[in-house]
């Protein structure tokens, strides 16, 4: 009888099946949706926390990681190709209507680790670390022998050459007299004609074109509720007699918009951190302040620097090996790095 006692007790117990463990999330590829719009606000970041030279766009992401930091709580690195547009950063011009600059104009690249949190849903950028180079000028030569290479922006030519196109202006403008902010870019051609191609940014001062001539010393730039920002492009023949084209734009007063070493002239020479160099460098280490998470900007990668060259031999090993599949069935696009929006260099 206790048998069968013990037997019907054993039957009415619940059964407890091992319930299988939800399966891990794909990761997440750098031409998905979600890795695609935190690469969007890390590249505004990146434009809005810029201090000279020029915007950024998005060339490629290479790389995306998730590491989980809790229920609704996750931090994303993500590795970034860019390249410089021809919008300076003072262009309120947006993003998306910014021209890419082309190979043959010796294109910058930059590259950027970015640090991000998605809480709840909502992204926002801990931390950014950029760096940015030119195409080598033989990589340049080789595909178009005759385009002009960058300069170094302290090179005596182009100093030279930027006071003749700015004097140039402001001699024939009846407009406001217009002080030199930064050099943005400079290309020198040889060969048939000797040319100086220079673009820099300048500022409208309280004195009209006319008053800057007699005293130029008595004209300063305006204050910052008045602040008129602008862009030049000039190209300067020396030989046989120095002929100058020039074509300055200011842009009008824009709240909030400021510049963080105003006042540099021709005279002056350049901003130290570019003496020396054809291009600024997206040089870019912050952290942001009012961000939910740590402040730590480590990233779970080598320093950018060191593998800006190596990633792109990895890159090309994963998108050109070979896996062996059945007939009829496509290969799955590889999850990074992702598509090239404008050209490799």
């Amino acid at each position: 009888m206790k048998v069968l006692v013990a037997l019907i007790l054993l039957v009415q117990l619940p059964i407890h099946k091992a319930v299988p463990a939800a399966p891990p999330h794909p990761p997440l590829g750098c031409d998905d949706p979600e890795t695609e719009a935190a690469a969007e606000l890390a590249l505004n970041y990146i434009n809005d926390h810029s201090h000279h030279g020029y915007k950024f766009a998005l060339n490629r992401i290479e790389n995306v990681r998730v590491v989980p930091q809790g229920p609704n709580n996750q931090i994303m690195f993500l590795e970034l190709d860019l390249l410089e547009t021809t919008c300076h950063i003072l262009n309120p011009t947006p993003l998306e209507n910014c021209t890419v600059r082309s190979f043959e104009e010796h294109a910058v690249e930059g590259d950027c680790d970015v640090k991000l949190q998605n809480l709840d849903g909502k992204l926002s950028v801990l931390a950014s670390k950029c760096h940015s180079h030119a195409d080598s000028a033989e990589d340049v030569t080789r595909v178009c022998p005759d385009c002009p290479l960058l300069e170094n922006l302290n090179n005596t030519e182009v100093l030279t050459g930027v006071a003749a196109a700015l004097n140039e202006h402001n001699s024939k403008t009846a407009d406001a007299y217009l002080k030199l902010l930064e050099i943005g870019r400079a290309r020198i051609q040889y060969h048939p004609v000797h040319l100086i191609f220079v673009e820099f940014a300048v500022a409208a001062t309280n004195c009209s074109a006319e008053e800057g001539k007699a005293s130029v010393d008595a004209c300063q730039l305006l204050p910052e509720d008045e602040s008129n920002f602008g862009f030049c492009t000039a190209t300067i023949a020396t030989q046989p007699t120095m002929d100058v084209q020039v074509d300055c734009k200011l842009y009008g007063h824009q709240p909030g918009v400021t510049y963080s070493q105003p006042g540099q002239d021709t005279s002056a020479g350049l901003l130290p951190n570019v003496q020396g160099f054809t291009n600024h460098n997206l040089r870019l280490s912050h952290n942001n302040p009012v961000a939910s998470e740590s402040s730590s900007s480590e990233f779970p990668t080598s320093a950018i620097a060191a593998k800006s060259v190596a990633k792109r031999a990895v890159a090309e090993v994963a998108q050109h090996d070979k896996v062996v599949r059945p007939v009829g069935f496509a290969p799955p696009p590889p999850p990074c790095p992702g598509r090239i929006h404008y050209f490799k260099i």
